[in-house]
């Protein structure tokens, strides 16, 4: 997604200085704000993230960009709050920690079923070491699954009494471009990458604490590379085909299909063009080749301690994704 403007385009249009450089977006009249987490000593920061009309979908020319990244639309995202910082494990554990667990065995035992259609549930313990010994504290969550993603948000709300949700596709690149319309929310030179984003250059081969790189203009960490970051989405390699133009940001809203859902933002074992604010990427099957299951369970991948997530909270809910929760069971087929 790239922003645009009138002003913009006036400007690119008479070549002047600064062209292009901001959204066209609505007053900021929504603040920053930490959410306690009752029960814990933990905060979520959300960061203001105002509304505006962009345009959506990377340009032919940028290098890297993937064929799924167009046709380009322009489209508008209501304001929202998005979190600064990726869920850690001290986050994730204190849903875990609390709850009813979930019928289903994830790699153990089963426990009881809950009679309430409408009850949280929670992850069980996975076999072996859930952090594939990177550790956990303010360390991302990994490895988890787009259900237990969205389980987690369902949770977060329950105890807050706000609504929390993963953020839609087009929301995400918007809060990753932060006003700008270059490849990354820097500037297109992927060398900038090494003052804001873990990535396979840099890592180690292991995903960090959040909150250590430079946020982005808007003041949000790590939406370049650490973690992939899941989006409420279905993917859809044509969807931004099926925008349209004017409209409210599109959304491609998930079934009971496990696979493919969006993640955005690339990790710690990327290369730079996977970072990039455009790029797009879907979950696979292919994350959960070692579990022994069958079916496969729902809650964690064994081959994916590169996938994450964040959470935002819309200023007022889209219609759309009022009460939306996710609908995969252990009997949910692959696709």
């Amino acid at each position: 997604m790239r922003v645009i403007s009138v002003l913009a385009l006036v400007a690119l249009a008479l070549g002047g200085p600064g062209a292009a450089s901001r959204p066209a977006r609505e007053a900021p009249d929504i603040e920053p704000y930490a959410e306690p987490i009752p029960g814990t000593n933990l905060t979520l920061e959300m960061v203001a993230v105002p509304g505006g009309s962009f345009l959506l979908g990377s340009p032919e020319a940028e290098a890297g960009r993937g064929a799924d990244e167009g046709p380009p639309v322009e489209v508008t995202v209501a304001p929202f709050w998005m979190a600064k910082h990726e869920v850690t494990w001290d986050l994730y554990d204190a849903f875990r920690n609390t709850g009813r667990a979930d019928s289903g065995k994830d790699l153990e035992v089963d426990e009881p079923e809950s009679s309430d259609v409408d009850a949280v549930t929670r992850p069980t313990k996975r076999y072996g070491d859930e952090s594939f010994g990177f550790g956990k504290g303010t360390q991302p969550v990994v490895g988890i699954s787009y259900h237990a993603a969205m389980e987690f948000t369902r949770w977060l709300s329950s105890v807050t009494g706000k609504a929390y949700r993963l953020p839609t596709e087009a929301e995400w690149e918007y809060a990753c471009q932060a006003g700008t319309i270059t490849a990354y929310s820097f500037g297109d030179d992927p060398a900038g990458l090494d003052e804001h984003a873990w990535y396979a250059d840099n890592s180690d081969f292991q995903p960090r604490p959040v909150g250590e790189k430079e946020p982005n203009p808007w003041g949000i960490h790590d939406l370049h590379g650490n973690v992939m970051e899941f989006c409420l989405d279905r993917y859809d390699a044509e969807a931004y085909a099926h925008a349209e133009a004017g409209a409210a940001a599109p959304v491609n809203l998930p079934g009971k299909e496990r696979y493919p859902h969006v993640v955005r933002g690339g990790s710690w074992d990327d290369d730079p063009p996977a970072l990039r604010c455009g790029a797009r990427y879907r979950s696979s099957p292919s994350w959960s080749k070692r579990d022994p299951q069958q079916p496969k369970g729902i809650w964690w991948h064994t081959d994916a301690p590169y996938v994450g997530f964040r959470v935002v909270r819309a200023v007022e809910e889209d219609e759309r994704l009022r009460g939306l929760r996710s609908q995969i069971t252990r009997e949910s087929p692959e696709r």
